[in-house]
Formats: structure tokens, C-alpha cells, sequence
């Protein structure tokens, strides 16, 4: 698998597949990142506008959907074992 790119553009929400799509492994820095802030505790307006490229003032709504819609497919790929293995993984 091809490096993937360090600062993609996002969709306002993520696939909701059950297995590993391509926006998946074009997305892997990006759920990295999220997973990164959460875990240091970073207001998620700074996240979804540094992160995700989304300004939380102009649109709140799209921002927060953005912003957990992305952090819920991270953490699916952790628990699937498949970030930490790599986006192609089985």
C-alpha cells in the first residue's frame, strides 16, 4: 500500500462499512491525529478546524457531525486492529 497523504481533504461523514474502504486508507494520518487529540485532551473546535479543515464558527453543525463521524471510524479501526496493522491489513 502506498503511503497515505499526511493532510487529505475529508468528507463531512466517513464510510460506514464494515471493513476497510479506500477513503479508510487514504484517511489513516487523519484518524491518527483525531485519536491524538482526544486522547491529550484537545477542544475539538481546534481539532476540527486544524484536522479537518472545518470552520466550527461558520458551520457549527457540519463541524461537529465532521468531527465525530471521523472519530468513531478511528476508533473502529483501532478496535479493529487494523490502524495499528495498517490500513490494508486483514
Amino acid at each position: 500500500m502506498p503511503k497515505p497523504p499526511l493532510d487529505p481533504d475529508v468528507a463531512d461523514a466517513v464510510p460506514s462499512d464494515s471493513f476497510v474502504t479506500l477513503y479508510d486508507q487514504q484517511h489513516v494520518v487523519t484518524y491518527m491525529r483525531l485519536l491524538q487529540a482526544e486522547g491529550e485532551g484537545a477542544d475539538w473546535r481546534d481539532v476540527v478546524r486544524i484536522v479537518l479543515h472545518i470552520d466550527p464558527e461558520a458551520d457549527p453543525d457540519r463541524a461537529r457531525n465532521a468531527y465525530q463521524s471521523h472519530l468513531v471510524r478511528a476508533k473502529w479501526m483501532t478496535e479493529q486492529g487494523r490502524l495499528l496493522r495498517g490500513a490494508g491489513s486483514n
